[in-house]
C-alpha cells in the first residue's frame, strides 16, 4: 500500500517537473526570439541596407567609367599615322629607274618613287603641279610656258632648275640616246630664259602634250659628264639613281642566281625636301619577283604588304581576314595584236573572219571583275569615239563563209587548208591566270572557225623580250591609252620600224591613210574637230581588222592590313596607283580630336 502511494507521488512529482521544464523552454524560446533571434534580423536589415547602398556606388561608378569611355572615344579616333615600312610586291624584271627608258611595270614603279617631273597626276587623276606650278599656252596652243615652284633641289642637295629640264628633254631627242620616249618630243623645241622658267614650242598644236610633261626630270650636273649613247647602261639607272622625287634610292639586293626565281629588293627612304611634302611611309621597298608564284606566296605569308600587277588572286588570299583589295579602273585597252607584215595574218580576211569569230562578251563575263568591252582603237567616251566604226560583232557563220570565199577549206581534222598550208599561228600570252584563261577562250572559239590557234605561254622576262622583238605571230597584250585619246604610237606606220625607239605598233600596222588621220587628230584641241579627223583612221582599222579589241582592263592591288591614301579613280596606267604616294600611310592609332 504504501509502496503504491510512493510511486503515484512519484509519478505527480516527476509531471510537476515536466511541466517546469516545458515552461522553462518556453520562457527560454520566447527570451531567444525577444533577445537573440530579433536582434540578428536587425543586423541582417542593416545587411541588406549596406549591400543595397554599395551596389548603388557600384552603378554610380560603372556609369561614369562608361561615360568616360564614351567621352574618350569621342573625343579620341582611330586614325592613321606616319610611319612604317611598305613593302610592294611586283612581277618582272627590274632593269632601269632613269625616267628615258623605264618602261616595264618595275622599272616605271622605281622611277615614279624616285624622280619628279613638271606635271603629275593627283590622286582624283587629274593635272596638277610638281616640279612646276602648272603651264600656261598660247592662244595656237603651239608654246607652253611653265614656271618652276621655289627652293627646288635633288636629292644629292644640288639646285634644280630650268637647265635640268631641258637637258631632259634634249636628251631624249637626242638619237644618241636611244630614249623610247624619242617620238613623242619630235620637233618640239625646249628653252630656258630663266632659271625659274621653261617654254616648249612645239610645231604644231598636240592636244595631248601636256601629258608628255609628267616625265620624270634628270640631273644635269650628273648625266652630262656621260656620253649620250652610254647613258642606257650608266650605273646611275642601277646602282646610284637620284631624282627630286619623294623617295630616295638606298640599295638594291638580287636574292638567287636562277633568272626565273629571282628576287630583287630595292630600298627606298623619304625624301624629306620632296616638294609635297616628306612621305609619311618611313620606308619603301620594292620586291620584284621572276616568279608568280613567289610573289603570292610572299604575300599569302605576310612577307610583303602589298601585291600589284596580276590579273586575279587565288581565294586563299582574297577570303584571308585582313587583305583589303582595289580595283583600279584602267585607261587601257587589252587587245590580241595580229602582225601585219607575214604569214598567215598578213592576210586581211583571215584576220577580219578571226574578229567575226571571237565572242568578246562571253570572255568578258568570264573575267573575275565587270569591264568593259573595247571594239576601237579609241576608248569609249572619249573624243573620237564613233559606235559607228566599232569592229564586227560575234557571227561566226558570217566568219565561216569568209574564209570560203577565200579559199580556205575545211580538212580531214577540221583545220582549214589552202594550197597546202594548214590554217594556224601562235598567240603569245603572258603567263597570268586571265591571260590564260581569255587565250584558252579564243583558241576554243576559232577552233569552230576552223584555225589552229596554238597558245604560247611566255614567263614575264622572256615575255618582254617577246613585245621588244615583236617575235610573235600574234600577241595578247593590254596597252596604255591614258586620258587622252592619242594613240598615234600604236597605229602609226612610223612605229613599226625596227629603227623606232619604242616600237609600239605592235600590229606593224602601215596605211597612209591612217597616219594622216592621226596626225590631224593629235593636232586639234576641238573635240568636235578631233572626231572628225580621227574617222579615216577608225574607218580603215574597222575594215582592215589589224588588231582584236576585248576589254578595258583594271589594276589589282591588295594589301595586307588597310592603305590609306591609294586612289580609288581610274588611272593611266599601273604606275597611277603612285599618284599620291607621298601621303600613304600604313599605321593606325588612337588620335585625340582638337
Amino acid at each position: 500500500m504504501n509502496f503504491r502511494r510512493l510511486r503515484l507521488r512519484s509519478r505527480r512529482l516527476f509531471r510537476k517537473q515536466q511541466k517546469q521544464v516545458e515552461s522553462l523552454s518556453a520562457q527560454t524560446e520566447q527570451q531567444i526570439e525577444k533577445h537573440v533571434v530579433k536582434r540578428f534580423g536587425r543586423l541582417s536589415a542593416v545587411r541588406r541596407f549596406v549591400i543595397s547602398w554599395l551596389l548603388l556606388v557600384l552603378l554610380l561608378i560603372g556609369g561614369m567609367v562608361g561615360q568616360n569611355i564614351a567621352l574618350s572615344n569621342y573625343f579620341q579616333t582611330v586614325q592613321p599615322v606616319p610611319g612604317g615600312i611598305y613593302k610592294e610586291g611586283v612581277l618582272g624584271s627590274f632593269t632601269n629607274a632613269n625616267p628615258m627608258y623605264a618602261t616595264s611595270n618595275a622599272d616605271a614603279t622605281v622611277s615614279r618613287l624616285v624622280f619628279a617631273g613638271l606635271l603629275k597626276h593627283d590622286v582624283n587623276n587629274k593635272l596638277v603641279g610638281e616640279l612646276a606650278t602648272g603651264y600656261t599656252t598660247d592662244a595656237n596652243g603651239l608654246t607652253y610656258t611653265l614656271k618652276l615652284k621655289p627652293n627646288l633641289s635633288w636629292q644629292d642637295g644640288q639646285p634644280l632648275t630650268s637647265a635640268d629640264v631641258v637637258y631632259t628633254f634634249q636628251t631624249i631627242q637626242n638619237p644618241d640616246a636611244q630614249s623610247p620616249l624619242k617620238s613623242s618630243w619630235q620637233g618640239i623645241e625646249v628653252t630656258a630664259p630663266d632659271p625659274h622658267t621653261v617654254v616648249f614650242t612645239l610645231p604644231s598644236p598636240l592636244a595631248a602634250f601636256p601629258y608628255n610633261l609628267t616625265t620624270g626630270i634628270v640631273p644635269k650636273h650628273i648625266l652630262s659628264k656621260i656620253a649620250p649613247a652610254d647613258l642606257r647602261s650608266a650605273e646611275f639607272n642601277t646602282v646610284s639613281p637620284i631624282g627630286a622625287g619623294p623617295f630616295v634610292w638606298q640599295a638594291i639586293e638580287v636574292k638567287g642566281s636562277d633568272p626565273k626565281k629571282s628576287q630583287q629588293q630595292i630600298a627606298l627612304l623619304p625624301f624629306e625636301d620632296y616638294i609635297l611634302g616628306e612621305p609619311k611611309l618611313s620606308e619603301f621597298i620594292v620586291y620584284v619577283y621572276a616568279d608568280q608564284q613567289q610573289l603570292l606566296d610572299s604575300f599569302s605569308a605576310g612577307k610583303i604588304t602589298a601585291i600589284e600587277g596580276l590579273n586575279s588572286l587565288p581565294k586563299k588570299i582574297t577570303n584571308k581576314p585582313g587583305v583589303y583589295i582595289h580595283d583600279l579602273p584602267l585607261n587601257a585597252a587589252n587587245m590580241v595584236f595580229f602582225k601585219t607584215t607575214n604569214g598567215i595574218l598578213a592576210d586581211k580576211e583571215i584576220r577580219k573572219a578571226l574578229v567575226q569569230a571571237a565572242d568578246v562578251p562571253k570572255i568578258i563575263s568570264k573575267l573575275s571583275y565587270p569591264a568593259r568591252m573595247v571594239n576601237e582603237p579609241i576608248l569609249q567616251g572619249q573624243a573620237g569615239y564613233d559606235p559607228t566604226y566599232a569592229q564586227a560583232g560575234f557571227d561566226l557563220p558570217a566568219a565561216k563563209q569568209r574564209l570560203d570565199a577565200a579559199g580556205w577549206k575545211a580538212g580531214a581534222n577540221g583545220v582549214r587548208q589552202k594550197d597546202n598550208k594548214r590554217l594556224t599561228f601562235k598567240l603569245a600570252v603572258a603567263d597570268t591566270p586571265e591571260s590564260r584563261m581569255v587565250a584558252s577562250q579564243l583558241q576554243q572559239q576559232w577552233k569552230a572557225l576552223g584555225v589552229d590557234m596554238q597558245i604560247d605561254v611566255q614567263k614575264p622576262s622572256d615575255f618582254q623580250s617577246t613585245l621588244s622583238y615583236h617575235s610573235y605571230d600574234a600577241v595578247l597584250y593590254g596597252i596604255t591609252i591614258g586620258s587622252d585619246p592619242d594613240v598615234f604610237v600604236y597605229w602609226a606606220s612610223s612605229q613599226a620600224d625596227v629603227r623606232s625607239g619604242s616600237r609600239l605598233n605592235l600590229s606593224e600596222y602601215k596605211n597612209s591613210n591612217v597616219d594622216t588621220a592621226l596626225e590631224a587628230g593629235r593636232t586639234r584641241r576641238d573635240p568636235a574637230l578631233r572626231t572628225i579627223k580621227y574617222r579615216p583612221f577608225l574607218q580603215a582599222w574597222q575594215q582592215d581588222a589589224p588588231a582584236l579589241g576585248l576589254y578595258q582592263p583594271r589594276l589589282l592591288h591588295a594589301t595586307n592590313g588597310p592603305l590609306f591614301g591609294l586612289s580609288d579613280h581610274s588611272i593611266d596606267s599601273p604606275v597611277g596607283r603612285l599618284n599620291n604616294v607621298h601621303n600613304w600611310q600604313i599605321r593606325q592609332a588612337k588620335v585625340t580630336n582638337e
